[in-house]
């Protein structure tokens, strides 16, 4: 059983010739795209090419054909001037063009005369920007700026700024990265299924795919969301790509600090948690009103250049520091008094080696440190009392170094090369830490006859421990080379990645193990496999309480190896037209501990991209655009902890007499089991597997088919609104299967001899399809032997996406900005993907669906990150010249409840899973059956003063986020038990909203 949860000027406007351009360089945006690309249309004439030079030194002279078009691809973001040159001389040119990550920026010319010739200065156009939309492109893609970023209510992290984008919504709460954030699902896949990316460099989690290293909040240039259509360049990723591009240098020095203050006294309060069925219904379970934090932020920044024109240095610190206490549930009544401090820097040098070679240096740093104390809490009074023991302190400290070398070869020809190293140290201990007692699980469960309704525990806080000596690498090689050919921009490239994991591991606390309590029907088989007697046949057991000790262990040093090709054409079919035809090939071997495959998936796996835009006007006024893809997903290198690395997951039951003053049972007389003793739902006893059994024969990856259709129309100079329809559909999953007994028994029909004690207690496959196993034979050989999916009882996999979006923009003005977002959609099937939210399991590709035919039926239904209605709104407006107010509007319905019971109309427990079965009550109950967790309905703003009298260095800003404190249940819990013995923790609220903060902020820029 798995249970461990652990505007566009009218100046600039492009003609259709200048758009052909455009669209066949746009591919020179590649990869993890850090840059943008400039192209435009010029006067016919001979004698003439344009120079384009930034504000970081970057100086290139690209010549232009004979219709007058030129382009410049693969340009570091930042400001540009763009200059027209006939015959050596300066004819017209455009100043402060701004780049946008992965999009393409049209600079055009109209003809100029003798007179503006001589007269450069009566000629020069200051763009305001980025045109509003971006014909170059054929992906769902949302860009933030650094601008936006210094203005919008958010909070200071990745994960919120990509909730701005379409389809993105908060993840289960439970679900956090290395950095401790709340992760996001993006158009209903899991929260495990995103990318994140510094500087073209992949940050993402390397262990399980929670998160990834991102950059100091005020370091952000930009940050690129994209959730959906993205090109063969993109991989591993069937969720969403968080890419961050960070600043860097200029010829001006730039200096600035910031110090935010979130207080105490302005916090709002989460409900306070009740026990909502069984024996203690309306009672208190958790105290959330009586836990406070405060925070502070400090960071500061340097930029400016070491050699003119050449060189260029940037730098960002940030220091967070959050402290405050967290009264426990009921059951564990402590207040715990806490502090986490989160450090990061980062470091940029940009080295312009030649007006055609560019060498960027890339530092960064993350650091995630918590420390606590326990103090006694008594719940009928408020009181706090003495210090109990200290929490376990943990420590998770990134470093991130990376190069990257662009060269523009000839006009046509780009290549780009970047190599990245990351490594992370993950640290805990427990200061005073004594084993003496074992942790005591589920007390609520005890026997109410013996502890007359309250709950006994003891000192110890801590279920399991991590290997101190914790650490992974994660290195990643990307060559890029862009060439163009006529009509045709074509792109190819690799993509490499290595992952280690060093002494993983956890270990159960105490004296290696827990007790835990449990209440059932003292009539019916704890478990029918493994097989676990009735309680009631026992003394102690008449009325269906029972005790067990838990132990788990895992400890394994693995690898992951993930290699990928990919080549993408972006043709330009005629002035109106492109299409964008990709391919991509990904391979992934999973290493075990002692260095041998254990998944081996280095067959091809194509990965087809077709995407188009069709500019209807030719004046990039209205675009409708396209994407159809496949998109492959790799398995981190945690599973091998439970696949492939010999983990130790036992539970011994016992009925019970008395329970001592420590909460340990007493009276204890052992309950009959097919073992004689501990029994492991998955036959996890610590045995290392064969990596020849470990995984089905074949396997593949988890895969997925996207499918786009937008449309974006200006209809207004100062004004975009658009359209567009997605569906994601999963084709195939890889998961766990533990039932054995099948596969035994398939053995036995193809005529195979073999030792059921031999097999894995589970294998991993492609739940839905059929399976091919090697198993152990008794000559010392082994048999293939193949499962289909109804013999396992088991549904097809599936897991549909389907949504409508539609906006209204008014892009910046230099007066305001804002945007409107409203998304319809629907998420189900019976496959949330690697993870399950609705108990909050984070075993990857090794959750309780699909262990089981019997754990899948009426598995169908709405999935966990199905949010059916989502209105998002953000904005800025500067209504005078020292002020600016900024708010942001998310409306989103809440997610499906779920209840999960005892197996069938006779409330059994056949496979040994407990309250894992998709019936309630005896009924079955498809996820969403239950009803719907609420609307979430939040509101931020903040007011920003920057006055004349400091030049508008100096600001003053507030930020209020959740204005009205509306804070509402995001999660439940969700096992019933049984109707005879129902679980009183079924319904309670797990996870609320954020309540309402205030941040007080002041910033100096120079």
């Amino acid at each position: 059983m798995t249970k461990r949860y652990f505007t566009r000027s009218a100046l600039l406007r492009p003609s259709a010739l200048a758009l052909a351009v455009g669209f066949g360089f746009s591919g020179m945006a590649f990869g993890q795209s850090t840059t943008g690309s400039i192209f435009g249309q010029v006067p016919t004439g001979g004698g003439q090419t344009v120079v384009i030079k930034s504000a970081t030194g970057v100086s290139r002279e690209v010549g232009i054909d004979a219709a007058g078009r030129y382009s410049a691809g693969s340009l570091p973001l930042g400001s540009y001037t763009v200059t027209l040159m006939r015959d050596g001389k300066a004819v017209d040119s455009r100043s402060d063009i701004t780049l946008r990550v992965g999009a393409g920026t049209e600079v055009s010319f109209a003809a100029a005369s003798a007179a503006q010739a001589k007269n450069l200065d009566s000629v020069t156009v200051t763009a305001s920007g980025v045109p509003a939309i971006d014909v170059t492109s054929v992906d769902s893609r949302t860009v933030i700026t650094a601008q936006q970023l210094s203005t919008l209510p958010l909070a200071r992290s990745a994960e919120a700024i990509a909730l701005l984008a379409p389809g993105a919504v908060g993840g289960y709460s439970g679900f956090t990265g290395p950095t401790g954030n709340q992760l996001v699902s993006f158009a209903g896949s899991s929260v495990t299924e995103n990318a994140y990316y510094i500087n073209g460099f992949n940050t993402t989690d390397p262990l399980s795919g929670f998160g990834g290293i991102t950059l100091p909040y005020g370091a952000i240039d930009q940050e690129e969301i994209l959730s959906g259509g993205y090109g063969a360049a993109y991989g591993r990723s069937d969720g969403g790509v968080l890419s961050q591009v960070g600043k860097r240098g200029s010829n001006d020095w730039h200096f600035g600090a910031q110090v935010l203050w979130t207080p105490a006294f302005a916090k709002g309060d989460i409900g306070n948690a009740y026990y909502l069925t069984g024996s203690k219904q309306g009672q208190i379970y958790r105290r959330n009103a009586d836990s406070k934090y405060w925070e502070t932020t400090e960071d500061a920044y340097v930029g400016g250049p070491l050699i003119k024109n050449k060189l260029y240095f940037f730098t960002a610190v940030e220091a967070d520091k959050q402290q405050g206490n967290s009264i426990g549930p009921v059951t564990s009544s402590y207040n715990t008094k806490y502090q986490y401090h989160n450090p990061k820097w980062y470091t940029k040098l940009d080295w312009n080696i030649t007006d055609n070679n560019i060498l960027e240096l890339t530092g960064a740093s993350n650091k995630h440190q918590y420390q606590g104390a326990l103090f006694d809490y008594n719940y009928p009074t408020g009181q706090t009392g003495a210090l109990n023991s200290y929490d376990t302190s943990t420590k998770t400290a990134a470093d991130v170094y990376i190069a990257k070398f662009t060269s523009y070869i000839t006009d046509d020809l780009t290549l780009t090369a970047l190599y990245g190293k990351q490594k992370i140290r993950y640290y805990s201990e427990i200061p005073g830490y004594d084993p003496t007692y074992p942790y005591i699980g589920t007390p609520e469960n005890q026997n109410p006859a013996i502890t007359g309704g309250s709950v006994v525990t003891n000192n110890q806080t801590v279920l399991t421990f991590n290997n101190p000596n914790h650490r992974s690498t994660n290195t990643n090689l990307r060559v890029d080379l862009a060439y163009r050919l006529g009509d045709h921009t074509i792109t190819a490239g690799i993509d490499n990645q290595d992952t280690r994991d060093t002494d993983d591991g956890t270990t159960t606390a105490g004296p290696g193990y827990a007790w835990y309590y449990g209440h059932i029907d003292p009539n019916k088989p704890i478990s029918g496999s493994p097989f676990v007697d009735a309680p009631g046949n026992y003394p102690g057991g008449s009325t269906g309480y029972y005790a067990y000790r838990y132990v788990f262990d895992t400890a394994a040093s693995v690898r992951v190896k993930q290699r990928a090709q990919y080549v993408e054409d972006s043709w330009q079919i005629n002035d109106r037209w492109l299409v964008k035809l990709g391919l991509r090939n990904d391979q992934f071997t999973n290493y075990n501990p002692s260095g041998q495959a254990y998944i081996r998936e280095t067959k091809p796996q194509w990965a087809p991209r077709l995407g188009f835009s069709w500019d209807v006007n030719g004046d990039s006024s209205l675009k409708v655009y396209g994407n159809v893809g496949r998109y492959y997903l790799a398995m981190p290198a945690s599973v091998a902890l439970r696949a492939a690395a010999g983990s130790l997951y036992t539970d011994q039951y016992y009925t019970y007499t008395g329970i001592d003053a420590n909460g340990i049972p007493t009276g204890l007389t052992p309950i009959k089991s097919s073992t004689g003793g501990p029994v492991s739902a998955n036959n996890e006893y610590g045995q290392s597997p064969d990596p020849r059994t470990v995984a089905s024969q074949g396997i593949k990856s988890e895969y997925q088919d996207e499918y786009l259709l937008g449309f974006t129309q200006q209809f207004d100079p100062a004004w975009v609104w658009g359209m567009k329809a997605q569906v994601r559909k999963i084709r195939n999953i890889l998961d766990d299967i533990c039932d054995t007994n099948t596969i035994v028994s398939k053995a036995e029909a193809q005529g195979y001899i073999i030792d059921p004690d031999n097999l894995n207690g589970c294998y991993l496959s492609n739940p839905g399809r059929s399976n091919t196993y090697l198993v152990p034979n008794t000559s010392g050989g082994y048999d293939p032997v193949t499962v289909s999916a109804q013999d396992f009882g088991m549904p097809r996999a599936k897991r549909n996406y389907y949504g409508l979006e539609t906006f209204l923009e008014h892009p910046f003005d230099g007066k305001w900005q804002g945007k409107i977002d409203y998304l319809y959609s629907r998420s189900y099937g019976n496959s949330e993907g690697q993870v399950r939210s609705d108990i909050g399991q984070t075993d990857v590709s090794a959750t309780v669906d699909w262990d089981f035919g019997k754990v899948m039926e009426y598995a169908n239904g709405y999935l966990s990150n199905d949010h059916k209605h989502q209105f998002k709104a953000y904005g800025s407006y500067q209504i005078a010249p020292e002020w600016m107010i900024s708010a942001n509007l998310a409306l989103i319905s809440g997610g499906p409840r779920v209840c999960l019971g005892y197996y069938g109309a006779g409330q059994t427990n056949p496979i040994g899973y407990g309250s894992y079965y998709h019936y309630c009550g005896g009924k079955p109950s498809r996820p969403g059956d239950a009803g719907r967790l609420p609307w979430q309905h939040v509101l931020s703003v903040a007011a920003e003063y920057r006055p004349e009298w400091a030049a508008k260095r100096l600001g003053f800003n507030v930020m209020v986020y959740n204005l009205f404190n509306e804070s509402v249940a995001t999660a439940a819990y969700a096992l019933y038990g049984t109707t005879a013995a129902p679980n009183t923790n079924y319904g309670r609220v797990t996870y609320w909203s954020t309540p309402r903060y205030v941040r007080f902020g002041l910033t100096y820029d120079y």
